[in-house]
């Protein structure tokens, strides 16, 4: 079970709201990358059943996702999400794109957080806020984990949208990640509209979909 003493460690030297911040969706061929940022105050515990679930993202059934994204979103001070598409990924890469969808959970948020979380080895660049990134964070500081639970299930909402639009590529199945099934999908397809061009297999090629 994760516990707060990294958010109370923070606390403890002044910051009164704290903002934990993950992404979803780096690695895939096809779709957008989601931020979400989670912020508490200094008040929050973790005083329920579901609470203490909160894991990262990764180690949770999708079920248990979709159960925890809502017991965030009624617990938590504030919770938004930024999303940047396969187009600007494109154009941007996707670190940038990463840095992106961040920087709009953020500047979304009626509470601003004094103080940031994120997960990875990368701060966030372009923020005003003081941060730390931490590596592996989704798996040991509880807003990151909250983050990534948000940020997740988020992505995987708008990737069913997808597959009904290009319900031939099943992305309802993959999520766009780059298994056997989708590249064969791809094979006999070729790219469409959400797939990422500047990544492989498609870098160079020219898009076929129309």
């Amino acid at each position: 079970m994760l516990d707060l003493a990294t958010e109370q460690k923070i606390f403890s030297s002044g910051y009164k709201l704290i903002g934990g911040i993950d992404e979803a969706g780096r690695g895939p061929l096809a779709g957008p990358v989601v931020a979400a940022c989670v912020v508490i105050g200094p008040d929050f515990k973790i005083d329920s059943e579901e609470l203490k679930l909160i894991a990262d993202s990764k180690k949770l059934t999708a079920k248990r996702r979709e159960q925890l994204f809502r017991v965030i979103r009624d617990k938590a001070l504030a919770v938004e999400i930024g999303v940047v598409n396969n187009k600007v990924i494109d154009k941007i890469n996707i670190l940038q794109g990463t840095f992106l969808a961040m920087r709009q959970a953020l500047n979304r948020l009626d509470v601003s957080p004094e103080y940031i979380l994120v997960d990875g080895n990368l701060k966030v660049p372009g923020i005003k806020q003081a941060q730390s990134a931490i590596i592996d964070g989704d798996a040991k500081v509880f807003v990151i984990a909250a983050a990534s639970i948000i940020a997740k299930v988020s992505r995987d909402w708008l990737m069913l949208e997808a597959d009904k639009k290009y319900p031939e590529y099943e992305f309802a199945r993959h999520k766009g990640y780059g298994t056997k099934r989708h590249l064969d999908k791809i094979k006999e397809f070729g790219p469409c509209p959400l797939h990422r061009l500047s990544f492989a297999p498609f870098k160079g090629k020219e898009k076929k979909h129309p």
